[in-house]
């Protein structure tokens, strides 16, 4: 592997797949060379929870003895891909990087990790994550910070941070992410990768823990467009474990990717580069047109005008949505559970002084055990962030506001649709930014959740209209960060996407380039 040693993954998946059948490296390579990056660089990014080392290199041995009986191998065979900490893998962890899951292991396989086993993947590891993927930053984990490899003072972008890392690192060069509201686009753009979030139900979300069941949904990352194409191609499919899962039959992505498509209208919305909007997206956006306008495509002004709207329909939705699905976590049906012998002698002390004190109303009010077991059990088993949530959620649920917040949410959510359809009806896809500046310094807003939240502005747009949108990496601001920006085209528009992306990763080199830690290796001391 003389050609590969320094960076093995510079190389796009499927040039490594060409160079495994001709047999110029070993599935074992590519994996001891996984482990080799992850050790050298993950200590500085945080990228992995967990790293399955010898069973990955039992995985990658075996695919190779098979390769050399000349058996039938998978489209992803001996390829090392890592798995976002919240897809359910037999036998392996899943924390969702939060206490309350920290010692569960699932069972059974999500249909995507089911799919990558299928394809001969090599599942490398779990990245790390915002806490139940509810965060902008990777800094809502409960067990560690997810740095930028670019700077490693500034956030990787969330919820799929370490997904989008460790692919920036060149620790492996496929992930797997999960994107509700922009989680797989947005660390794709703060990290300098590609990113597709598909269209709702392209991917199965069977054995995705679940943060807002409507807007959800799995995809890939990796260096390149051909790559998320092969990825991709992969995980889609129509699943009858997912009742939102979409019966079409899924188009040969790696193969049409590399077509030219026919004359394509491409629309950006002028308020998208209006204040508040770094001048370094904006003029990143401006080159990004003329990119496009010089490969031939027709560029158009579309209006969404009710884009104002989505930071907050979205953050209404997504919470409702998971303060139900997260109910299940009281340390009785599912999860972390508080010391109950603790707890009971807490609560009789505290019974025990009331009455000594008299305090009869005080005393009627006090907890049953069981009610005290839940209220611990979910003090101590989730974070900050997902307590907020879980709060604002109930809150828009509860009787009274319900019509005031939650209804009233959904119908914008429609007129949201509706936009992009009128839309889609001028133009083919829209181009934008994906997060209106680079990444911030860790810290820099984890005590402001309005800015961070502010921060999703133009990524939660595509999951409120479960449409697909592509990522991918068009600059650099003048502090030297990676800026991203998104296509987002008509629901199963995939394939369209992709191949624009292809194309103007053709024409230009901003998702070859390495992030400083990696190109200078004194920064790591």
């Amino acid at each position: 592997m003389t050609s590969l040693d320094r960076f093995p993954f510079d190389r796009c998946a499927s040039e490594l797949l060409v160079a495994l059948r001709d047999g110029h490296v070993t599935s074992e390579d590519l994996v001891q060379a996984a482990l080799a990056q992850i050790e050298k660089y993950d200590p500085h990014v945080g990228a992995f929870l967990a790293v399955r080392g010898e069973k990955a290199l039992d995985q990658a041995r075996e695919i190779d003895r098979r390769r050399a009986r000349g058996e039938k191998l998978g489209l992803l065979a001996g390829i090392p891909v890592a798995v976002k900490d919240n897809l359910c893998m037999e036998g392996e962890p899943t924390t969702c990087a939060s206490r309350m899951l920290a010692n569960f292991v699932p069972p059974y396989d999500a249909t995507v990790v089911a799919r990558l086993k299928a394809a001969d993947a090599v599942i490398i590891g779990k990245t790390n994550l915002d806490e139940f993927a509810m965060g902008g930053s990777t800094e809502t984990s409960a067990f560690q910070k997810t740095r930028n490899p670019w700077d490693l003072e500034r956030i990787p972008g969330g919820s799929s941070g370490g997904a989008a890392a460790c692919v920036a690192a060149r620790m492996v060069p496929l992930s797997v992410g999960s994107d509700t509201g922009g989680s797989i686009r947005q660390p794709a753009a703060l990290c300098g990768v590609t990113g597709l979030k598909p269209t709702y139900g392209r991917v199965s979300r069977y054995g995705l823990v679940a943060f807002a069941s409507s807007l959800d949904q799995i995809g890939p990352l990796a260096q390149s467009v051909e790559d998320c194409a092969l990825l991709l191609e992969v995980l889609a499919g129509h699943d009858p474990r997912d009742a939102t899962s979409i019966n079409r039959p899924v188009p040969p992505y790696r193969e049409l990717v590399s077509q030219r498509p026919d004359a394509i209208k491409i629309g950006y919305v002028p308020e998208m580069l209006s204040d508040g909007v770094s001048p370094d997206v904006v003029r990143t956006m401006e080159e990004t047109l003329n990119v496009f306008r010089s490969l031939g495509a027709e560029i158009r002004e579309v209006a969404l005008p009710h884009a104002r709207y989505a930071v907050a329909t979205y953050y209404i939705i997504a919470c409702s949505e998971a303060s139900s699905n997260l109910a299940r976590y009281d340390g009785v049906h599912y999860g972390y559970r508080t010391d109950e012998k603790a707890m009971l002698a807490e609560l009789a002390e505290e019974r025990r002084r009331l009455q000594q004190e008299g305090n009869l109303a005080a005393l009627d009010d006090l907890d049953t055990a069981l009610v005290r077991l839940y209220r611990k059990t979910r003090a101590e088993g989730f974070g900050a962030e997902v307590k907020r949530r879980i709060m604002l959620g109930t809150y828009a649920l509860s009787a009274g506001y319900y019509d005031a917040y939650y209804l009233k949410a959904l119908k914008v959510r429609r007129l949201i649709r509706q936009d992009y359809d009128q839309a889609f009806e001028r133009v083919d896809m829209i181009l934008g930014p994906v997060t209106p500046a680079p990444a911030f310094r860790i810290g820099e807003k984890i005590n402001d959740p309005l800015a961070m939240y502010l921060f999703d502005l133009f990524t939660v747009s595509a999951n409120l209209a479960g449409i697909p949108a592509l990522a991918f990496p068009a600059g650099l601001s003048t502090e030297g960060l990676p800026i991203g920006v998104q296509l987002q085209g008509p629901p199963l528009s995939e394939e369209r996407l992709l191949q624009m992306g292809y194309l103007f990763q053709q024409v230009t080199d901003w998702h070859r380039r390495r992030p400083p830690l990696i190109e200078n290796d004194r920064l790591l001391s």
